[in-house]
């Protein structure tokens, strides 16, 4: 048997898939907390190659990192939810785009951003 030729070798990060949880109390409008969709699952995470993507938003300088993010094939995952990796660095993940079926219920990819200030957070 070859190694790193099969799918599971792409599946270079951990991720753990959360969705939105509301709080339905009066003084908690517009605020709400994420939960886990059961436990952290293997995943390919690519960075699109880095371009201008730093804009200016509401008077503050926003910097949009995109990445697509691919996994085994799965249907309870909507654009609601995010992800979230842990290593080898922080990073909340917002989906912006998919999901969209690779193959024939192969696999399952969505674009993502992750924000940052841009410049020095000191």
């Amino acid at each position: 048997m070859t190694v790193g030729k099969g799918k599971a070798s792409r599946y270079n990060r951990r991720i753990q898939i959360e969705r939105p949880v509301t709080d339905s109390s009066l003084i908690g409008a517009g605020s709400g907390s994420w939960e886990a969709v059961g436990s952290p699952i293997a995943a390919s995470v690519v960075d699109a190659l880095p371009s201008r993507a730093e804009r200016l938003a509401d008077g503050i300088n926003v910097a949009t990192r995109p990445a697509k993010v691919r996994m085994r094939f799965r249907t309870d995952v909507t654009p609601s939810m995010r992800f979230v990796m842990t290593k080898p660095f922080p990073r909340v993940m917002q989906i912006i785009a998919g999901p969209a079926e690779v193959g024939v219920r192969d696999e399952v990819e969505f674009m993502v951003e992750d924000y940052t200030s841009a410049g020095n957070s000191a």
